[in-house]
């Protein structure tokens, strides 16, 4: 069950099961043949069993309404000292927005926590898995970058900028992943080899993979779509020490094509970072630009399986929530252009276990599917992983379907792998 339970205050999810429904049917292909398997994303990346750090334990048990985990931690809690300092504009802002919001997290996140324990969820009874994480290392924006130094598609080739990716012969050893979209048209999940690895690529899904100065195929597609999801890879401190990929400035983040690719009262959706500059970015720069209307702010709320904040919720480091704005593209300034869409609520919660993979968000799919109607085309922005029924693109936008973030094993009986049910679309 991938939504738990839902109310007014928002959505607790599993993320791991919206994951998992969309390879409900799963073909492994080679070259001369096709086996059927049973295909989950690995539970070991969910498995947050504590809070961040246990000196703040108690508070995080405090701020989730966790009674049976406070009694546990009921002891004075150890106190490093802390060197006075006065607060940077950032951190001033930063503190204001916390408070102006911290109600709405701490209320409505323990009302949602009821709702799922009452089901037998985020309880903390889950069956550890002892094997380790998978690896992180991804080498795609590195072969993005070696794709610059081939030649761009002429325009007497870009209505043939989509490809199969199988062709009749059950081969992909032509696909050309970085100038071309790529679509698995098929109605089951497919484990293909690419580039030299084994990815798992959902069913009814397309695909570029290239970065920000190679984004004309993803345009020459031709679709518009209903719902654009995106994930930018903002500038911060902490990119920069880690180096985990690269970051990029507004500047550059305006000139995403969002008019070419959103249908009219497309919904935007963006995920922000908790630093009030990106989030004054979105709001009065990028949507502004890009001609979206703000009219929601959402909140994902991060808790671990016995539903405890994974931060303490007053942290002065880091917060157990972030940011997304929904925002409705307007071309025009019809106003009737918006009268046939469902509202979208202000200040909803997401509540759900993070991966413990580096900026693996949630699937929206399940949540928004009322916002754009059952026939929305959708597509994710500087996506990091794939969803049956979308289109996604970006410089890493297989990383998360490699095989070594799934458990593959042999099916018994292709027509009932892991149930009866066709992969659902949104």
């Amino acid at each position: 069950m991938a939504v738990v339970a839902q109310s007014s205050r928002g959505w607790v999810l599993d993320a791991c099961s919206l994951i998992d429904q969309g390879y409900s049917r799963c073909a492994r292909r080679t070259h001369d043949a096709k086996s059927h398997v049973r295909c989950r994303f690995k539970r070991q990346c969910f498995q947050i069993l504590k809070s961040h750090g246990s000196v703040n334990a108690r508070a995080a048990a405090v701020d989730a309404g966790n009674t049976e985990l406070l009694q546990k931690t009921n002891k004075p809690p150890k106190r490093r000292k802390r060197k006075h300092s006065e607060l940077n504009q950032g951190e001033i802002d930063a503190q204001v927005f916390h408070e102006k919001i911290r109600s709405v997290i701490s209320e409505g996140t323990t009302s949602l926590l009821d709702s799922a324990r009452s089901v037998g969820y985020l309880t903390g009874a889950t069956d550890a898995v002892e094997e380790p994480l998978p690896l992180e290392e991804c080498g795609l924006a590195a072969l993005c970058e070696m794709a610059k130094e081939l030649p761009l598609v002429d325009e007497e080739e870009q209505e043939a900028c989509v490809q199969s990716l199988v062709d009749e012969d059950g081969c992909t050893s032509q696909v050309d992943l970085f100038s071309r979209v790529t679509e698995n048209s098929t109605d089951q999940a497919t484990v293909v080899s690419l580039m030299g690895g084994e990815y798992v690529v959902p069913a009814h899904t397309a695909f570029l993979l290239s970065d920000f100065t190679r984004m004309q195929p993803l345009v020459n597609y031709g679709r518009k779509f209903d719902l654009i999801v995106m994930d930018p890879p903002w500038e911060n401190k902490s990119v920069k020490r880690s180096r985990r990929y690269s970051s990029l400035p507004s500047s550059q983040l305006k000139k995403l094509p969002i008019n070419l690719l959103a249908s009219a009262n497309c919904l935007v959706v963006t995920w922000v970072t908790n630093r009030p500059s990106h989030l004054r970015c979105v709001r009065d720069e990028l949507y502004p630009h890009w001609g979206v209307e703000v009219v929601a702010e959402w909140y994902w709320v991060k808790v671990t399986t016995s539903g405890q904040f994974v931060f303490p919720l007053d942290s002065q480091h880091k917060k157990p929530y972030e940011v997304l704005v929904l925002g409705r593209y307007r071309p025009s300034a019809d106003p009737s252009m918006s009268s046939s869409y469902v509202p979208v609520e202000d200040s909803r919660l997401i509540v759900s276990v993070p991966s413990a993979l580096h900026s693996q968000k949630p699937s929206l799919s399940e949540i928004l599917r009322r916002y754009v109607g059952p026939e929305g085309s959708c597509l994710e922005l500087f996506a990091r992983s794939l969803q049956p029924g979308w289109t996604s693109w970006g410089n890493e936008v297989l990383k998360f379907q490699h095989t070594s973030y799934f458990t593959l094993s042999a099916a018994d009986d292709p027509a009932n792998i892991s149930g009866d049910e066709e992969p659902q679309l949104l």
